[in-house]
């Protein structure tokens, strides 16, 4: 009996060009798969790891992404984390990354700016109480912030019990609102001090947000030549609302600027411990930075050396909380 012989070079050929465009059709009507990933060693890019990639897919779970002088590490589905950092200039240090309960990647950041130079910038800016401009970071706290003091040198060499009572304080004008622009306390906010701890803020040198520890932490130390504070949030998604603030640490820059809880007399460039505490604390809440043309505000991205001016808020950062709380 003869052998059956299969299909010749030109049959597979055709056969293969079938397969194919019948491929093509059945995918053409699918959804867009997630971007491909392919990610080197060291920090990543948002090039590296683009907005609508899968963080589970991609292993990126822990990795740090950086952008515009600051970064974060990729969190667990459902998280978001932000990072806030007060620069000595102004100039804008302002990142967030969500992974959704899915592993998606989204980002949210402002584009990277340099603010006018200081001295002429905040003369022609509105006074405090009459500038209404606020931005929201899109979180906020829905019960009590419970947060620790660390346990190593604080800013201006400063005890633990004139830290607490300087942070106490700063944070107490988020909460209250605390103004002289004659506005009374709308502000339903709460933060309760619970005890000086061995756990550090969860930032590095290069003010990137890098663990979360589920402790809220204020402290000092090393965090990039230009950065004169950072805070580092970490939240996940509510129905209908603000997201809701699970930590956030401060740190302040005691490596490369001085900071006082006095600044009078001879003082020529240390920062306010007060004053800057109380921007770190206004974004701890929930407000963003407020852009060039106010400079009065406490939300302003400096807090400017020698100065006493953001110890109170103005008009918008006023509204800014109110709008949340």
């Amino acid at each position: 009996m003869a052998r059956r012989r299969g299909p010749g070079l030109v049959g597979r050929a055709v056969a293969a060009f079938l397969v194919a465009v019948s491929l093509s059709a059945v995918r053409a009507g699918e959804a867009p798969g997630p971007p491909a990933c392919a990610l080197t060693r060291g920090d990543l890019t948002v090039s590296d790891l683009p907005a609508g990639s899968s963080a589970l897919g991609c292993r990126a779970v822990g990795r740090v992404v950086t952008h515009g002088g600051v970064g974060v590490a990729v969190p667990e589905p459902g998280t978001t984390v932000s990072v806030d950092a007060l620069t000595a200039d102004g100039s804008a240090r302002d990142f967030t990354l969500t992974v959704a309960a899915d592993g998606t990647v989204s980002y949210a950041h402002e584009a990277a700016r340099t603010a006018a130079p200081l001295t002429r910038a905040r003369a022609d800016a509105p006074a405090p109480c009459v500038d209404g401009a606020f931005s929201t970071a899109g979180r906020k706290e829905y019960g009590t912030y419970e947060w620790f003091i660390g346990d190593g040198p604080l800013p201006g060499r400063i005890s633990l019990a004139e830290g607490r009572r300087a942070f106490e304080d700063a944070i107490a004008t988020i909460t209250t609102s605390r103004n002289d622009c004659g506005y009374d306390d709308r502000v339903a906010a709460k933060a309760r001090f619970l005890s000086m701890t061995g756990n550090e803020a969860g930032i590095d040198r290069e003010a990137r947000c890098v663990r979360r520890d589920g402790l809220s932490v204020w402290d000092a130390g090393d965090i990039g030549g230009d950065t004169v504070a950072t805070t580092c949030s970490w939240s996940r998604p509510v129905p209908d609302g603000p997201e809701e603030l699970m930590e956030a640490d401060v740190r302040f820059n005691t490596h490369d600027f001085p900071f006082t809880d006095h600044p009078a007399g001879r003082c020529t460039r240390a920062y306010d411990i007060r004053s800057v505490a109380t921007h770190e604390a206004g974004h701890v809440f929930g407000l963003g930075h407020a852009g060039p043309g106010h400079e009065n505000l406490t939300m302003y991205a400096t807090s400017f050396a020698c100065s006493t001016g953001a110890r109170t808020l103005g008009k918008g950062d006023v509204l800014g909380l109110r709008s949340l709380y």
